[in-house]
């Protein structure tokens, strides 16, 4: 019998003693003990697939079982260094950066090569592991930009300066340069694909050719004309119809993180020093706050010129991503949909987790999560009412996002397709229509992104959601709404990848390099939210389960 593997590392770990500082308030594992420590160095779903999936078969769940008892004596040191850790870290007055992501791992090492901690005699020990992992930031850490930034008269002094280079932005006429980004898009999947449609050939243009024609610098400055729309908005990167001038803020989180054209000059860095392992090759703290004003108010929030041009390049190529397909139909009943919808969760339980003979309890689960009642006989109508609704999908849309990401105020998504030829139009004049994009799959490199997208299991099912966003809450709701506007999270992504680049002054230097940017944040995408899919499933798996049970009695 298969079981959620969330389950069985639950069940394992609640029966290990001396573990608690890695444990939840429940007593299961953390989620960054799995993450840092489990998975990655006692587990090794790699090496051992059978404890990979989301659900294991009686064997993985044995072996999963066995591998954590095995690491029992090193968990149960790994907990006693990371508690002799955080009290030396309190000695030191370290405040810098959160004490699981930073220990965790080094804790595990010191574990295994000593064993326990004697709290006196290896304090010497691990008081030289903290001044190692926080001597690498060379001054560059959170908390001193916090302190930089919050001091009264520095503020003022950089509003002053953002309110100047806001002022000084470039808001003339630029030229059109759609055919030249068709191009350059057509160049990127000839250098990596023997695609007959992107041979090369009809006007294919070089990365340095698009540079030289200021192609990324243009399109930037489209995003902040009035005469365009509000373009930066359907694209996701703001809440605002035009962009703002940023602000210098004075806190920041990756839970609460804006929009990349609507974050703080504080949220942009402190992103950055968060990504950042050698921060020590960052400029000094005063330097990035200057640079990354100059930066904020830029064409695009970059300073290099091919990252604009990657920029461009990428929202051309995101607004003709259609993960759901192109067939466009009438919003169905409110009764007729929640029936779909539910008989769409059961394909995803079944396809996306690999569930057999645990689909029915699952899918009274989801049922009672919907308000749907749903019985044996119930469950095969709604099935079949999902099976004839395939090739349908959703015309209203929801939150553009995951990870904190903020729901665009005032977009209409249930015209997300014709607006995604809006967009674009309104990007680069390109003569897109929605007539155009109901049958065609748009450049090489869209068709690429798309076939890989719409092979997806989750993808599959959810073109069999005929159903609006406010009929499912949850994360998979979420992301529903994601796949009905694909471009935003696409976007997101690419903008803060160009963004690190950009801070670190490593520029795109070839078609083949664009490409596999712009292909990478792809895959990034397709598999977070596999992912998500995979997670949002499990746990329906392993909550109520007396409940589930009576809804499926």
């Amino acid at each position: 019998m298969r079981r959620p593997r969330a389950m069985v590392l639950d069940e394992v770990w609640r029966r290990l003693d001396g573990v608690e500082p890695l444990s939840g308030p429940h007593g299961g594992p953390l989620r960054r003990t799995v993450k840092l420590i489990l998975d990655p160095l006692v587990i090794r779903p790699v090496q051992h697939p059978q404890c990979a999936g989301s659900m294991l078969s009686a064997d993985g769940a044995v072996l999963l079982a066995t591998r954590v008892h095995a690491a029992a004596d090193v968990l149960r040191a790994t907990a006693a260094w990371f508690t002799l850790l955080k009290q030396t870290r309190r000695g030191l007055r370290i405040t810098e950066g959160n004490a699981q992501d930073l220990y965790f791992q080094r804790c595990f090492e010191l574990a295994t090569v000593n064993g326990l901690p004697d709290p006196v005699r290896d304090r010497a020990a691990a008081e030289a592991a903290l001044r190692e992992i926080h001597g690498l930031s060379a001054g560059r850490t959170t908390q001193a930009l916090k302190e930089y930034l919050s001091e009264p008269a520095r503020g003022d002094e950089l509003t002053d300066l953002i309110r100047t280079a806001w002022r000084r932005r470039p808001l003339t006429e630029v030229p059109d340069h759609s055919d030249l980004l068709a191009a350059l898009l057509e160049t990127c999947a000839a250098t990596r694909f023997d695609d007959p449609e992107a041979d090369g050939s009809g006007g294919a243009i070089d990365l340095d050719e698009a540079v030289a024609a200021s192609v990324g610098t243009h399109t930037g400055i489209r995003l902040w004309l009035d005469r365009n729309g509000s373009v930066a908005q359907e694209l996701g990167l703001t809440l605002y119809p035009l962009p703002l001038p940023p602000r210098v803020g004075n806190s920041a989180s990756t839970a609460t993180l804006g929009l990349p054209l609507d974050r703080t000059i504080h949220e942009r860095i402190f992103t950055v020093l968060q990504a950042s392992s050698e921060r020590a090759d960052l400029p000094p703290i005063p330097e990035l706050v200057d640079a990354e004003i100059a930066r904020a108010c830029a064409p695009w929030a970059l300073l290099d010129e091919s990252l604009r041009v990657a920029a461009a390049a990428g929202a051309a190529l995101a607004v003709h991503l259609r993960p759901l397909g192109n067939p466009l139909t009438p919003e169905p009943d409110p009764d007729t949909a929640r029936a779909s919808l539910t008989g769409t969760v059961a394909g995803l339980l079944s396809a996306a987790v690999g569930l057999t003979g645990t689909a029915a309890g699952l899918l009274g689960t989801t049922a009672g999560l919907l308000g749907a009642p749903i019985g044996s006989a119930s469950a095969a109508g709604m099935a079949g009412a999902a099976a004839d609704s395939a090739d349908s999908i959703p015309t209203e849309g929801g939150s553009p996002g995951s990870n904190g990401a903020r729901r665009v105020v005032g977009a209409d998504l249930g015209r997300a397709p014709e607006r995604a030829a809006d967009v674009i139009a309104g990007l680069a004049s390109s003569a897109v229509g929605p007539a155009d994009t109901a049958h065609s799959n748009g450049s090489a490199a869209a068709r690429v992104i798309n076939g890989r997208w719409q092979r997806e299991a989750y993808v599959l099912q959810a073109r069999r959601m005929m159903v609006r966003v406010d009929a499912v809450e949850g994360p998979l709701g979420a992301i529903a709404a994601d796949l009905r506007v694909p471009w935003r999270p696409y976007l997101r992504r690419l903008w803060a990848r160009l963004h690190g680049r950009d801070v670190r002054e490593f520029p795109v230097c070839a078609a083949d390099e664009l490409w596999d940017l712009l292909d990478g944040v792809a895959r990034s995408v397709i598999l977070d939210h596999r992912m998500r899919v995979k997670r949002a499933l499990a746990v329906s798996a392993v909550t109520e389960p007396d409940e589930r049970e009576s809804r499926v009695g």
